[in-house]
């Protein structure tokens, strides 16, 4: 089945945007420098559009690309540690066709699930200006409304889970965050129709000091199976049920 149009021009949007100067100089320079490891790599180098199945209920919303990892591979947590500790668990609840996750080109289908970031550069330091997530904002608010089928928003770490109350705050659909803590596990009915699970992040950070583990990862992401299967009007309609439309790649349109 074809990449929906919407999501090529989006995706060739994403990869020809220098709205933010600091994330452009940042990304093309670690580009060119490289970490010692990745010597012979080609790196990507320049913003990260999202990766996974246009027909999915499940939406994953992280932070931004990783400096030696997305921003290398050009795939969203493709190739470093936070995608490797991601991966098994999307491929044990069914989302991932296979553990690994290492390049554009590895194989790797999404079904049901679409993975995207808050920033779609490289931030120094990992951490986004809020002016660089504003200028990012557009491109998200996109995604979700061409991802008709969406069900559940699982947001990685708090970045995430701001990003999506944002979205729904320029959507005139929430008036205030406040009544929304973030707190791993969280779960809220939204007045979108859609319900949001927050977790945290699986950075090195949180996976090597033991605040996020292999089983509370896990319980995150068969309860948005849980709740992906169950239809926005509450009728039951099981994933295993659906069609396989999973991409290994996204497409990408630009002008010339």
């Amino acid at each position: 089945m074809p990449v929906p149009t919407w999501l090529k021009v989006l995706n060739g949007e994403v990869v020809a945007c220098t709205r933010c100067p600091r994330l452009v100089e940042y990304r093309e320079r670690i580009a060119r420098e490289k970490r010692r490891a990745y010597r012979d790599h080609e790196y990507w180098g320049k913003p990260v559009p999202g990766f996974g199945d246009p027909h999915a209920r499940v939406l994953v919303l992280g932070l931004a690309p990783g400096a030696h990892g997305s921003n290398r591979t050009g795939r969203p947590f493709t190739g470093d540690a936070s995608g490797n500790f991601m991966y098994p668990v999307l491929h044990e609840t069914g989302f991932a066709s296979q553990p690994t996750a290492t390049a554009r080109d590895d194989g790797q289908v999404l079904t049901n699930l679409f993975i995207t970031a808050a920033a779609r550069c490289a931030p120094p330091d990992n951490k986004p200006l809020p002016e660089e997530l504003a200028n990012c904002a557009p491109f998200l608010d996109r995604e979700i409304e061409g991802l008709k089928e969406l069900r559940v928003v699982v947001a990685l770490g708090r970045i995430g889970f701001e990003a999506y109350l944002n979205y729904l705050k320029r959507k005139g659909l929430i008036a205030s965050k406040r009544e929304y803590e973030f707190r791993h596990g969280a779960e809220y009915a939204m007045p979108d129709g859609l319900v949001l699970l927050a977790t945290y992040h699986p950075s090195n950070q949180n996976t090597n000091t033991g605040k996020l583990t292999r089983p509370m990862f896990v319980k995150i992401f068969e309860q948005a199976r849980r709740l992906a299967e169950r239809g926005r009007g509450g009728e039951t309609s099981p994933l295993n049920d659906l069609p396989y439309f999973g991409y290994l790649s996204f497409v990408i349109v630009t002008s010339t």
